[in-house]
């Protein structure tokens, strides 16, 4: 594999089912929803000689990783986006999928590093860490400053030890009923290391804690720390999200896919085995359908198609829920922020803020204004905003980010505001504990239907956008099945832990915790560990 798509020895090829190089007799696949997921289902269908249509309701393709332009005071137009998103080395499907168009992943530059930085100013820092697993991890804790010997020593190992050998699906069945602010009471983890070794992931999942599954939480340990061996260091594009599509989109047009955005798709009907998905006034036709949208859109259009699909598949769709509201605040200052900061700083116990990433340092467009104007380009995030619905809560909000960047880089006190843009949004989904069971899968009882996005289950250990783009090649393979066509390999961090000590620690603990106080039962049974 090309080293810009993995180096670690131990990754995971999931081969796709074998069959014909293109399908015959010749298909036409609709596919709703030009994010991540919509575009890696057209790519593995287009590729096949599949006759694809994509359409997208909003005017940009990307999603949630799309991008648009903005105007500046000086009257020309700049670069805008949902946030800030960080393209981890272990998302294998989400690079294969921007390799089909760069094949050198030019467009992504790594981050240096991202420290984390809470309340008391504590920093954590994952410069320099080895990559393999469990080292990384505990060079992480030995030179933490919130990971003090005595708050360590007070961690229940034994409720610890789901988090060493994570297994999809068995992770769920063991840990999905409770929230992740329990499991972590459960362990003791220490509260200030709790703010910066976890607290920053699940708020990732745009969630508090206490809404967030213990079972995703211990997926994304798995994912970035005892699960993957490189590194805990990411790539963000330079180039700006409404550029970063296009190679991608130039690729699909030239096998023969049709991209059309500002379509919004309404309903869905079936006569016989043809799909006619109605829209913006238009009807197209087609042999299947791919529903890649976010979890609202998926809601409304299965709302929308009350022919579509048995009543228990329509309230498992209907049971998928969003997270709070988060906001983005961008603002242009008339002067630099300190040539120290990093690229991405994450914060913990200084709510509202979540992070603050300086976009002059990696973004070409953002660059080329602070170039320009001798000043930078900064973006504050909130996660999960508690009454983010009200105009009330979102000025308070806007007034405390702002406070808080002013303590976390001092020098942004004596800047003045160019221009700001602030974008609230409450679209990316939930997955609050006992939610997995009832989450619906990327077949469907709908036979030419399948789904896509990082809403649907997928069983493999994948998150955020890699979960995306992994489903989105699933439900490509699903359809390519069907008609004895070949499918696409997949690539993901080891299914189980990484490291053999780990998780023979872990099935001795599973063992002690099934006989419980029976000392003989098992020799060597009541050890502590």
């Amino acid at each position: 594999m090309n080293p810009a798509l993995g180096t670690d020895p131990r990754r995971r090829t999931i081969a796709a089912q074998r069959g014909t190089a293109t399908v015959f007799p010749r298909r036409r696949v609709v596919v709703v929803g030009g994010g991540i997921a919509g575009l890696a289902a057209a790519t593995g269908l287009a590729e096949r000689g599949v006759t694809v249509e994509l359409l997208e309701a909003m005017p940009y393709l990307g999603g949630r990783v799309g991008g648009w332009t903005v105007p500046l005071p000086d009257g020309r137009h700049t670069g805008m986006s949902r946030g800030f998103h960080a393209f981890f080395r272990q998302y294998y499907n989400l690079r294969a999928l921007l390799a089909r168009a760069e094949s050198g992943l030019a467009v992504l530059r790594p981050v240096a590093d991202y420290p984390l930085v809470d309340a008391q100013g504590r920093v954590d820092s994952f410069r320099g860490l080895p990559t393999t697993p469990p080292w990384n991890a505990i060079a992480f804790a030995l030179r933490s400053p919130t990971f003090p010997a005595s708050g360590l020593l007070r961690v229940s190992a034994k409720d610890a030890l789901p988090l060493i050998d994570v297994r999809v699906p068995d992770v769920y069945h063991a840990l999905d009923d409770l929230d992740a602010h329990a499991f972590l009471d459960r362990i003791r983890f220490p509260d200030a290391a709790r703010h910066l070794a976890f607290d920053v992931f699940s708020r990732s999942f745009f969630a508090p804690a206490e809404q967030l599954s213990a079972a995703e939480l211990a997926l994304m340990f798995h994912l970035y720390f005892l699960g993957s061996a490189e590194g805990l260091v990411f790539d963000v594009p330079h180039r700006p999200f409404h550029e970063l599509w296009q190679p991608l989109a130039d690729y699909l047009t030239g096998r023969g896919a049709r991209l059309r955005t500002g379509m919004a798709v309404e309903r869905i009907e079936q006569d016989g085995s043809v799909f006619r998905v109605n829209g913006s006034g238009e009807t197209a036709h087609a042999d299947a359908v791919v529903l890649a949208t976010d979890v609202r859109g998926l809601r409304t259009l299965v709302a929308n198609s009350p022919a579509l699909g048995p009543p228990w598949w329509r309230e498992q769709v209907a049971k998928l829920t969003t997270a709070p509201p988060f906001c983005v605040l961008r603002a242009w200052l008339d002067r630099p922020v300190d040539p120290a900061r990093p690229a991405f700083l994450a914060t913990g116990g200084r709510p509202p803020l979540d992070n603050v990433s300086v976009l002059d340092r990696y973004d070409t467009d953002a660059a080329a204004w602070a170039t320009r104007e001798g000043g930078s380009v900064v973006e504050l995030h909130a996660y999960a905003v508690t009454g983010g619905d009200d105009p009330g809560v979102r000025q308070d909000i806007r007034a405390r980010l702002w406070q808080r960047l002013h303590e976390v880089y001092p020098e942004t006190r004596a800047a003045r505001t160019v221009t700001e843009q602030v974008l609230w949004r409450d679209d990316c989904p939930l997955f609050p504990p006992g939610s997995f069971v009832f989450r619906p899968g990327i077949s469907t009882p709908v036979p030419g239907l399948v789904l896509a996005g990082d809403g649907i289950r997928v069983d493999l250990p994948v998150a955020l956008m890699e979960r995306a783009a992994t489903t989105g090649w699933l439900a490509a393979n699903h359809l390519l099945a069907n008609w004895g066509a070949a499918g696409h390999d997949l690539v993901t961090v080891p299914g189980r832990g990484y490291n053999a000590a780990l998780r023979a620690l872990r099935t001795l603990g599973a063992l002690t915790a099934r006989f419980g106080s029976r000392r003989d039962a098992i020799p060597g049974a009541g050890v502590p560990v």
